[in-house]
């Protein structure tokens, strides 16, 4: 049995708040929060007894694990204090925003040996499944091209997410990179096929609105880009391109997170339409959308003033292909979120930490997913210079990978 620190009191906590006190294997719940008013609404609204007014505090206490979900350019240095703390750590995506603070945890946890979970969702995606099987299979063949996106308009539930979380400067922190959050994209390619990015060039749009969060003084990075697109190497030979895109008018029928992935014997194929896997023969066409739907779950009272797309993404149930089975039988009926992944995420983690093994989602692919879209920012910055990405490595041949299907 483990205890866990959860540090922040956010909508996105509160989504995974039930989840870590009904799991077995965890024996208490500890929250952690600067402002002290959401701190005692949400600790009393979820039954924890326990708080902390920092992530200092939560550092310091009893808790065996802490799970970050704080503000995105705040990941890496929580995550840091964390370990240097002794505590396993989960993060919400991504694990940092600069180069170095990566190269700092992926040393930390190689050195230190503790477990390290990056929430990245899209690995849970049905398609994404879906696809990593069917490329364990060999049915993909080599490797030829992917391209993935997130396509999320600041009007679908960004404004209101960085108003809540922000305060009174707000707008400093919503103008971050688009290519500083590239996980939702990069995740669904690499995560199917294991390689990583090795080259990037990369194209910025200078935003024309007039909100100013998106624009040279009006943000914390002086970044003037609202949309990016990166044309990319993998380490296996192929090409991929990434869209991160903040000011778009798009609606997807499946989610804001489309992926195709092309091979040299079988592709799959998603957009505003649907879901298709083809083979080069016999001429084969097969539509996915109906297996991998992820339908909507009832939303709450409470969560009815959100963008439609964030109820969503935070009240979802799961799809024929997802293993379900292989949950808790306590978090049967619980909430989920973002294609039904929320459970796995958690799940797998604390079981991580009980076992100490690998996680699936461990530091070296959080590395791979974050790192390129760091160096296409930069990129974009220099004209579409092309740019060499960086290797983290990969974790420890002697570290034993968790098996999640396996009982314990």
């Amino acid at each position: 049995m483990i205890k866990i620190g959860i540090c922040g009191a956010g909508s996105f906590s509160e989504a995974f708040i039930p989840l870590f006190k009904a799991h077995p294997l965890v024996s208490g719940v500890v929250l952690a929060d600067l402002i002290p008013e959401r701190l005692q609404k949400v600790a009393a609204k979820y039954g924890i007894t326990e708080t902390c007014a920092s992530h200092e505090e939560l550092c310091q206490s009893d808790v065996d694990a802490i799970a970050i979900f704080a503000q995105r350019h705040l990941h890496g240095p929580l995550t840091l204090k964390a370990l240097d703390s002794g505590k396993h750590v989960y993060c919400a995506v991504p694990i940092a925003s600069t180069l170095e603070e990566i190269r700092q945890i992926v040393d930390k946890v190689a050195g230190t040996r503790l477990v390290y979970m990056n929430g990245e969702t899209c690995y849970y995606y049905p398609h994404t499944i879906y696809c990593r099987d069917r490329f364990r299979k060999g049915d993909f063949g080599h490797f030829v091209y992917g391209e993935a996106a997130y396509l999320h308009d600041m009007s679908h539930g960004f404004y209101q997410a960085f108003q809540h979380s922000g305060g009174a400067d707000w707008k400093r922190v919503a103008g971050f990179p688009p290519m500083f959050y590239p996980t939702h994209s990069t995740s669904m390619i690499l995560g199917v096929t294991g390689a990583r990015m090795t080259q990037v060039s990369c194209l910025g749009y200078v935003d024309r609105s007039d909100d100013g969060i998106f624009s040279v003084g009006g943000n914390n990075w002086d970044n003037p880009f609202s949309n990016q697109t990166a044309l990319m190497r993998t380490s296996d030979g192929g090409m991929a391109r990434i869209n991160e895109f903040r000011r778009v008018g798009w609606w997807g029928r499946s989610s804001s997170n489309p992926v195709s992935i092309f091979g040299t014997l079988g592709s799959f194929e998603e957009n505003s339409g649907g879901q298709f896997w083809t083979e080069l023969e016999p001429n084969k066409i097969e539509d996915l959308t109906e297996l991998l739907d992820c339908p909507r779950n009832h939303v709450p009272k409470e969560d009815r003033h959100l963008h439609e797309v964030l109820q969503k993404d935070f009240h979802s149930l799961f799809s024929k292909i997802q293993p379900v089975e292989r949950l808790p039988k306590q978090f049967a009926g619980l909430r989920n979120g973002h294609l039904g992944s929320h459970q796995f995420l958690v799940d797998d983690f604390v079981k991580a930490v009980v076992t100490g093994l690998l996680p699936p989602i461990d530091v070296w692919e959080a590395a791979k997913y974050c790192a390129p879209g760091l160096v296409a920012h930069e990129s974009a910055k220099r004209g579409g210079e092309r740019l060499d990405i960086p290797d983290f490595g990969s974790a420890p041949s002697d570290w034993e990978r968790l098996d999640p299907d396996k009982p314990l």
